[in-house]
């Protein structure tokens, strides 16, 4: 029988991603000088609030989820621990480490397609835990990450 997990701490994780990634973007914001990308990473912070702010709602209103009756407990737990482990703004240490983030502007970039890489997959391993009305909360956010993806792809080629 498949154990039970909290997915209300999976929900605090997602808004822990959406904190750093506005504390990031809001970094990236302060030391470019380009106007075009300071432009897009003011965007890309007010997207993380706005992420952040959906999964506070859905915190609010989710309490325990059975795990995927294929999934182990312990097994499922050691593997969302890695995700966020190795998710690319856990990586660059704690908030205060993010705040100090210097790179020229193609590693910012480059770093800011990590984290939305990251957050996507992480984001579709929710929706295991996440009950079938909330779902498309989550798809959403999915979709809005493929988007900021894109549009920095976008700004790497120029």
């Amino acid at each position: 029988m498949a154990g039970i997990f909290k997915a209300t701490d999976i929900l605090l994780a997602a808004q822990e991603i959406e904190t750093r990634g506005e504390v990031f973007y809001n970094r990236l914001v302060e030391t470019t000088t380009d106007p075009e990308l300071k432009k897009m990473f003011s965007f890309l912070a007010r997207e993380e609030t706005k992420h952040r702010e959906i999964f506070r709602r859905l915190y609010e209103r989710v309490g325990e989820v059975e795990l995927p009756a294929w999934a182990e407990e312990g097994e499922y737990v050691d593997y969302l621990a890695f995700l966020l482990d190795s998710h690319t703004l856990f990586r660059l240490g704690d908030v205060d480490n993010l705040r100090k983030f210097m790179g020229t502007p193609k590693e910012a970039i480059e770093t800011a397609m990590g984290f939305e890489k990251d957050t996507i997959l992480f984001f579709l391993e929710m929706l295991e835990f996440v009950p079938e009305g909330e779902k498309r909360y989550v798809r959403d956010c999915a979709e809005e990450e493929r988007k900021h993806l894109r549009l920095l792809a976008g700004m790497l080629k120029k």
